[in-house]
Order: C-alpha cells, then structure tokens, then sequence
C-alpha cells in the first residue's frame, strides 16, 4: 500500500510584504516553483517570494484545503499572529 505524504498548509511573504496562502505536498518543490514562475501562482508574477513564514502539516489534502479556507479569510493581523 502507497503511503500517502504529509500536506501542508503554508503562507510565503512576497517582497512586496503581501502574503500568499497556499497547499501542497512538497513545500520544497513548491517553493522552488513560485520562485521560478513557470509552474508557480500567478500572484508572484508582479512580486517574487521572498521567504516562507508559516507552515503547519495536515495528515490529507482535504484537511489541508479547509485549513487553507480558513486562514485566507483572516485578516492580515490574524495571520501575522499565526507565526509571532
């Protein structure tokens, strides 16, 4: 049986200082992809990713992706205060 990976919820500061929220299975990969823009969001086209601020694993993508629900509705104190 194929193990499933660990999913994980991160938000990266762009050098704009604007937060982006977003899933994955690899942050590294991920990471990687924002910074070189092919396969990466469109949000780092006008302002690259600078460094990841928050990271917080979730056993699968559904709990992950109602995680991520959750945070981008906060407001940006709120997420500020996730990781100070």
């Amino acid at each position: 049986m194929k193990k499933s990976k660990q999913w994980e919820v991160y938000i990266i500061q762009a050098r704009s200082g604007k937060l982006y929220t977003g899933i994955t299975n690899d942050l590294d990969r991920r990471f990687a992809a924002h910074q070189v823009g092919r396969k990466g969001a469109r949000f780092f086209r006008f302002s690259k990713p600078e460094k990841i601020l928050f990271r917080e694993s979730h056993p699968g993508r559904s709990e992950a992706s109602k995680r991520e629900s959750e945070i981008k509705k906060m407001k940006r104190s709120q997420k500020l205060k996730l990781f100070n």
